[in-house]
């Protein structure tokens, strides 16, 4: 397997807005401020980018496949605009009672991820603002695992505070843990 840096991200509440009721469509789809700023930062350092989602609101019915690709398109084409770039996108579309391997805090799509592109898991960084993600990070056996205080980051630092999780780093947003991710890796 590769030793490559790969920066695996979340969706929701790091790249853009989260909402208790589902991002349903591209018109609900809104970036937080300095997060494709922050991806194209990565990329032009020379890190693959690759987002890992949960997406049960897939299954619950609340938009459709054809939906999901449509935000995910707008979330492309702004970072190529920008110049830089994602390699790929994972979802799972599952709901949590489905107990599937994809889903956070499960580290299926980032194994998933490692075997498509030939990458180490020991490689990678996991950057997200749940604790599930903190922990798909760790489960999958990222070499750092980052918490971004934007979406759910405050109320999952505490979260993880009382399960005496401690992530690598803490961090405001995405652009300041693509500035630490590029001191600290490269």
């Amino acid at each position: 397997m590769k030793n490559k840096n790969i920066v695996f991200l979340d969706r929701d509440g790091v790249i853009n807005k989260d909402s208790p009721e589902y991002v349903k469509g591209p018109d609900e789809f809104e970036f937080l401020p300095r997060s494709v700023a922050g991806i194209c930062l990565l990329a032009k350092s020379g890190f693959d980018i690759i987002v890992v989602t949960n997406q049960s609101g897939l299954a619950r019915g609340f938009f459709s496949r054809e939906g999901l690709d449509l935000m995910h398109g707008i979330l492309l084409d702004a970072v190529r605009i920008r110049g830089g770039s994602i390699k790929d996108i994972f979802f799972c579309p599952h709901l949590p009672e489905h107990n599937c391997e994809c889903r956070k805090p499960k580290p299926g799509m980032i194994i998933d991820a490692c075997k498509k592109f030939g990458i180490a898991p020991s490689s990678s960084i996991m950057v997200g603002d749940s604790v599930k993600d903190i922990e798909c990070g760790i489960n999958a056996g990222a070499k750092s695992v980052i918490l971004v205080k934007t979406g759910n980051g405050i109320m999952a630092e505490k979260k993880l505070a009382r399960k005496q999780i401690i992530p690598d780093h803490v961090t405001q947003d995405l652009y300041e843990a693509a500035e630490r991710i590029i001191n600290d890796y490269t």
